[in-house]
């Protein structure tokens, strides 16, 4: 059987943790932060698990992650 390629796209977006599981960055923090409040912007700074609703799928683009 042919190897499989990986998502270079979300080879680049996600990590794996020692548990197995992904880890991302969340979205809209890059501009339009005037209207933001500082919390939520504080909270945005922090790295998040992938859903688990997600994780088939993510699979199947990361196969060697």
């Amino acid at each position: 059987m042919p190897k499989i390629k990986t998502k270079r796209a979300a080879a680049k977006r996600f990590k794996a943790t020692g548990t197995g599981k992904l880890k991302r960055n969340k979205a809209y923090k890059s501009h339009i932060l005037t209207k933001k409040s500082t919390k939520r912007k504080r909270n945005l700074r922090k790295a998040a698990m992938t859903d688990e609703t997600n994780i088939k799928n993510m699979k199947k683009v990361l196969p060697y992650l």
